[in-house]
């Protein structure tokens, strides 16, 4: 089972081009809101059609620009859950997922509709109307009408985007013991990296509608090699770099000069991660003076550092739980970077990050 993408789709001053395939299991579609992720899947399922390229499902062309070939979408046999899941408000439940059966006697339509009913337990409910539906329950009628049109591919368009906390973990659960059932190929769009690993081993990033590499999930999220990789990865302290004259890396934004294990060109981008932050009470050899400003989230306490670098507002260079709280008690203390987490990125045009305006303090605020 695999599914072969190779496009391009012009949509105004966008440009989508993307090249990926799989191998028999998800594959996550991970990037930024705009970055062509939702357009891509509606290309596969025929329902934009591309420019040029070529799109073929376990060795059937769906796509191919130069032959002229396109298959209409009711015959590439996809299935594709839209993010609000686009059930049919005048049908039942029970009728929804009829509508999903593609062969077959009436009789024997039906009779694939009560199984999928039991399946996905939605005996009970079978012959009320999406309006009236939980958000769990209208999922499973969602995937159940996808199913029992045996797809050979499953479009996944970030099924939990518009869901609260508690209900999204109560369907993650249940989406992933769909998933566990099915044995075809699996194209899973998100921008959120949690849900990528939690469904897909492997991971192909999109940034301003190009695709990277496909590479396994957790090397992206361990070893970013962009700075979109870096992002999506929740990596928060990104920056440039720049040769200092001791032959050190020198990092202006952060007023911050090390010396890395690995080599750094001259203008190149780094990240690492919060593990990589050492925090003293005072000044020591390669410290930075840092201030801060506590957040407070669900999971607990969260510290954003800044440096002052002589100009008004300051960066924030860090976000940490820190440790050992003694240490900040203060509301300033020094900081160091853990030179061998440091990791270089492959993106030199890119432009400069920009910080949310509600983090810019004042020094004299912050101590």
């Amino acid at each position: 089972m695999s599914v072969s993408v190779n496009i391009q789709k012009k949509l105004g001053a966008f440009l989508l081009d993307v090249s990926f395939e799989t191998e028999g299991n998800a594959l996550g579609l991970l990037g930024a809101s705009g970055s062509g992720k939702s357009v891509t899947l509606q290309c596969i399922a025929g329902i934009l059609r591309p420019d040029a390229g070529r799109i073929v499902l376990n060795g059937r062309v769906l796509f191919d620009s130069a032959k002229r070939i396109d298959v209409p979408p009711q015959k590439r046999n996809i299935g594709f859950l839209f993010q609000q899941y686009a059930l049919f408000p005048n049908m039942t439940v029970f009728r929804n997922i009829l509508a999903g059966v593609r062969t077959g006697s009436r009789a024997e339509k039906e009779a694939v509709v009560r199984n999928a009913l039991r399946t996905f337990r939605l005996e009970e409910v079978s012959r009320q109307y999406p309006h009236t539906l939980s958000g769990g329950q209208q999922q499973r009628v969602a995937l159940a009408r996808m199913l029992v049109g045996k797809p050979e591919l499953l479009l996944l368009d970030e099924p939990f985007s518009a869901l609260d906390a508690d209900l999204k973990r109560r369907l993650a659960l249940e989406l992933s013991e769909t998933l566990g059932r099915y044995r075809g190929d699996v194209l899973f769009v998100s921008h959120d990296r949690d849900e990528v690993r939690r469904f897909c081993p492997k991971v192909c990033v999109l940034d301003n509608g190009r695709s990277e590499s496909v590479r396994p999930t957790e090397q992206l999220l361990l070893a970013p090699e962009t700075v979109a990789d870096a992002r999506l990865a929740g990596y928060a302290n990104i920056a440039k770099t720049e040769r200092a004259a001791s032959g050190d890396v020198r990092v202006p934004k952060w007023g911050l000069t090390f010396s890395p294990a690995a080599a750094v060109p001259d203008g190149a981008w780094i990240c690492f991660p919060e593990s990589a932050v050492q925090v003293f009470p005072d000044e020591r050899p390669g410290t930075i003076w840092v201030s801060f400003l506590e957040e407070v989230f669900e999971s607990g306490r969260r510290l954003c550092l800044y440096t002052a670098d002589g100009s008004d507002p300051l960066e924030p260079i860090a976000a940490l739980c820190p440790q050992e709280p003694e240490k900040t008690k203060n509301r300033s203390f020094w900081l160091k970077i853990d030179e061998k987490a440091v990791i270089v990125l492959n993106d030199p045009t890119h432009a400069d990050i920009d910080f949310p305006k509600f983090l810019h303090k004042k020094r004299e605020d912050m101590i």
